[in-house]
């Protein structure tokens, strides 16, 4: 009988499924795990705040007196201070993911079901952009702020954030990355057809910028500025994991966080469409499971791996989404996790 119930649920699903259309993917074999990646236990030497306290802070920002800031899953804008105190100080009514302050004080919020928004030092909420050429954005994720206020930020996909799973698995290019300028209230659309386009950032000249594609274990580089003007290309791919945010230090390097890491499950189903769309149509508790892992790298602008830190077990950091560097401390962000982590590095 049971068996008869689950046929008739794939039955239906594949009448009923108009939309969701998967395709082939053969996903690069993975990288050893030496080397640069060799695993190691920095993170594990992170001090933890907030523990239990927080649900989700996926991206993060500093303020000038070393307060942190980020977004939770319950739509709060959440205020760390130094000594320890959590404050809520706005609600953005979605789910608020990249945050970072403008030259002006403003907390620029990129919230996966409003757009882009904008935070005063009252904690006073308005909208920048949510749509464009009248189409509202599907998943606004992560931003960064140019020296003349421009925001560069990447609608991820045409699934919703609480769906973002489906992009996953239809290995369809939806992502795109757009530039708002707040003097003309003018958005334009700069790249698309990307595998789910996630963390977004700055050259420190700002003649190029970087976009995680996360589905693809890889970053693609835009160039701004220069004869290559208009162009992307891919900057480095087949990482091991699946990159979430990237940051820039004062140095011009790059925080690359990722996830977790591969998936052979999901490697192994991508090829087949068919699978795929059988897995689209199960529980997701019975969909393959990322494991627990923390994980952040390091790479200059020419895609070179400077270093690694990672918590292997997950008991300490994992589902890093974010690691922002901030005078020689890396703070880590992450969109399920119940803490922060500020790791020093050496």
């Amino acid at each position: 009988m049971r068996l008869l119930q689950i046929k008739l649920i794939f039955l239906l699903g594949f009448i009923s499924c108009r939309t969701f259309s998967p395709v082939a993917y053969e996903p690069p074999i993975k990288p050893e795990p030496v080397g640069i990646y060799e695993p190691n236990t920095e993170l594990q030497k992170a001090i933890l705040l907030a523990i239990g306290k927080v649900k989700g802070l996926e991206s993060l920002d500093v303020d000038s007196d070393g307060n942190i800031y980020g977004g939770d899953k319950d739509g709060r804008i959440i205020k760390i201070t130094l000594k320890g105190e959590i404050k809520t100080i706005a609600k953005t009514s979605g789910r608020p993911l990249g945050v970072q302050f403008d030259k002006s004080g403003n907390l620029i919020i990129a919230d996966a079901y409003k757009g882009l928004l904008s935070m005063d030092k009252s904690g006073k909420i308005t909208t920048l952009v949510s749509e464009y050429k009248g189409e509202p954005f599907k998943f606004t994720d992560d931003l960064d702020i140019a020296q003349d206020g421009k925001i560069y930020f990447t609608d991820a996909s045409v699934y919703e954030q609480k769906e973002y799973l489906y992009d996953l698995l239809e290995a369809r290019p939806y992502g795109r990355v757009f530039v708002y300028d707040p003097k003309t209230k003018e958005t334009q659309l700069l790249l698309q057809d990307l595998y789910f386009a996630n963390g977004i950032t700055l050259s420190k000249n700002e003649d190029f910028l970087l976009v995680n594609e996360t589905y693809r274990y890889r970053i693609t580089k835009l160039w701004l500025k220069g004869p290559r003007k208009g162009t992307s290309e891919v900057l480095i791919e087949n990482l091991p994991g699946f990159p979430d945010n990237i940051t820039r230090n004062e140095n011009g390097e790059f925080w690359v966080a990722l996830f977790t890491v591969r998936n052979d499950r999901m490697d192994n189903m991508h090829p087949s469409p068919v699978v795929k769309k059988m897995i689209y149509f199960l529980p997701k508790f019975l969909w393959p499971k990322a494991q627990p892992y923390g994980y952040a790298m390091k790479i200059d602008g020419n895609g070179k791996v400077l270093m690694t830190v990672q918590d292997p077990t997950g008991d300490h950091l994992k589902d890093v989404t974010s690691a922002i560097e901030k005078k020689r401390q890396l703070y880590i962000g992450s969109l399920y996790n119940d803490r922060v982590g500020i790791y020093v590095l050496p």
